[in-house]
């Protein structure tokens, strides 16, 4: 058996120091086999693990794809920031879009309990119209969020758009008197810190709401450690599971059932607008630019300043 799986272990496509073979028992056992020992599955099974100290495993994501210098600086930094703003009641947002669902008669993944059997259509050939991009907005202190949901477009005024409605339905009672908001978000899509139209909708969004909005971007790869993600949407993806989205009023029901233990509380609405593709941050915003970027680590820090009054 060990020779069987030598020539597989010394090519390990994961570490060459690491002893790996994808090769199943059937197989081991067939080629044993020819050697003249009549060995079965279950007894390769045992050798692979009892005596070669092999166990069934797959590959585990940890290694980061990017290596930002100031890791762990800028992690202080939004540690700090939210210090601050929770300390002083103001509020701490962390923004995201949620991976894109399909809607119509297609197969979403997961199990539930039914006394009839579903089918659903074989193939998922859709148009940009039946994709369903939810937008949320997760207020780290209370525990609630809200997903905004459209259909087409994932763009900074829908992300903007997410932050105006939670205002609306949910952070006007608790923050009214604060003068800034802190926005954690990641450093790609729609909220990019390279997205200058991302900066010029805040801008415009400040005005709306009358406050500086403080953001701070998580390094390049590190969008997993946004709490929105741990904290709201994979509570949302359990809420969506095995559910056949047919339109959009069925994804909106079922994300506000989203509950947990804990006291989540999900908001889910419709937006009210078609968001266009590949706008560009206007001349007159490129000529001022109404943002005041910080010393530390500009590119990932920065304040729309509220200009109503000046």
């Amino acid at each position: 058996m060990e020779k069987v799986v030598a020539s597989d272990t010394a090519g390990s496509p994961v570490d060459p120091n690491i002893c790996w073979t994808n090769r199943s028992p059937a197989n081991i056992a067939d080629e044993v086999g020819q050697q003249g020992f009549n060995v079965g599955t279950d007894t390769v099974r045992r050798i692979l693990t009892d005596d070669l100290g092999l166990s069934l495993r797959q590959a585990v994501k940890e290694e980061a794809g990017c290596h930002f210098l100031e890791r762990d600086e800028q992690f202080q930094h939004i540690a700090r920031l939210r210090t601050e703003y929770e300390a002083r009641g103001w509020p701490v947002l962390s923004i995201d879009t949620k991976k894109k669902e399909i809607l119509g008669n297609f197969f979403h993944p997961g199990c539930a309990y039914t006394n009839a059997r579903v089918t659903v259509q074989d193939h998922d050939f859709v148009t940009s119209q039946q994709r369903l991009v939810p937008y949320g907005v997760f207020d780290t202190v209370h525990n609630e969020g809200l997903i905004l949901l459209a259909c087409g477009t994932d763009s900074s005024e829908l992300a903007c758009d997410g932050i105006w409605r939670w205002w609306q339905r949910l952070g006007g009672r608790y923050y009214w008197n604060a003068p800034s908001l802190l926005l954690l978000c990641d450093c790609g899509g729609s909220n990019g810190n390279r997205q200058y139209r991302f900066k010029e909708d805040l801008s415009m969004l400040a005005r709306r709401l009358h406050r500086d909005i403080r953001v701070a971007h998580y390094p390049p790869g590190c969008s997993k450690y946004n709490p929105i993600e741990h904290r709201m949407f994979c509570h949302v993806t359990r809420a969506l599971r095995a559910v056949v989205l047919k339109t959009i009023k069925v994804a909106r029901d079922f994300i506000a059932e989203t509950t947990t233990t804990a006291g989540l509380k999900v908001v889910a609405e419709i937006a009210r607008r078609i968001y266009e593709k590949g706008r560009k941050a206007t001349r007159k915003f490129m000529e001022t630019i109404p943002i005041r970027f910080d010393n530390f680590l500009p590119a990932l820090n920065y304040i729309a300043l509220d200009e109503s009054f000046l």
